[in-house]
């Protein structure tokens, strides 16, 4: 059996190499183009890999040095245990969570350019109607939510990391407010003044670990999407 997938690849290849022999198709094109656009597309480029784990990696440090801040001022009537914050104390935490912050800021700016002028950011997250989400959201509660393809999001998901972006480009404004107060004037009126901005930011934070929480869930129930965002998952064009 082995042999014979073999030798069928073999072939599949050969009938390739076959198809992409002169003259092409199109008076531009040169046989190295043809062979490389019959090969399969990657679902996860390079560059959708590389900056979905620069802004895991950003989140984890913002938070748990977040966590850290918030405890020398706790907000509301509880602080996180120490043992799950970053830092040690409030100066190192400070500069913990003012490192990612520069790393997520251009890291997530990078990602939100190359999904725009790619195409991705449509191919990918939209359309998306009240309709198809409940649908999907109730098919996902009774488990009939298919997962056969990664690159294609339902519209449960298509939700979720649209809200994603908006919670972090929330945290971000808010963030500035707390940095830099008098030198953003509009955004801590938008925000409702320093204090509103300590509640939107702390907020925007519980909502984005709700969101890692069940992203983390959804990948230990699929574990071949986790797979595709760390090689690449081929797929035909």
């Amino acid at each position: 059996m082995p042999a014979l997938a073999v030798i069928t690849i073999n072939l599949t290849f050969r009938e390739d190499l076959a198809i992409c022999q002169p003259p092409y198709s199109a008076p531009t094109i040169n046989r190295r183009e043809c062979i490389m656009s019959s090969l399969p597309a990657s679902s996860h480029p390079r560059w959708l890999r590389l900056t979905h784990w620069l802004n895991a990696l950003a989140v984890l440090v913002m938070v748990t040095s977040g966590w850290r801040i918030y405890n020398a001022s706790p907000l509301y009537e509880f602080s996180f245990p120490a043992s799950i914050t970053l830092g040690g104390w409030l100066g190192g935490a400070l500069q913990w969570h003012f490192a990612a912050m520069w790393l997520l800021a251009f890291n997530g700016l990078v990602y939100l350019i190359l999904n725009l002028f790619s195409g991705r950011l449509k191919r990918r997250f939209f359309p998306v109607s009240p309709r198809g989400v409940l649908h999907d959201l109730w098919a996902a509660l009774r488990g009939r939510l298919g997962h056969a393809d990664p690159s294609h999001y339902n519209q449960v998901q298509r939700v979720a990391y649209l809200f994603v972006m908006v919670d972090i480009a929330l945290l971000v404004i808010s963030g500035l407010v707390l940095w830099k107060s008098v030198q953003f004037p509009l955004l801590r009126e938008l925000v409702g003044g320093y204090e509103g901005a300590r509640h939107v930011h702390f907020i925007a934070m519980a909502l984005l670990v709700a969101f890692v929480a069940v992203h983390l869930l959804m990948v230990a129930l699929v574990p071949k999407t986790l797979w595709a965002m760390i090689v690449g998952r081929k797929e035909p064009v």
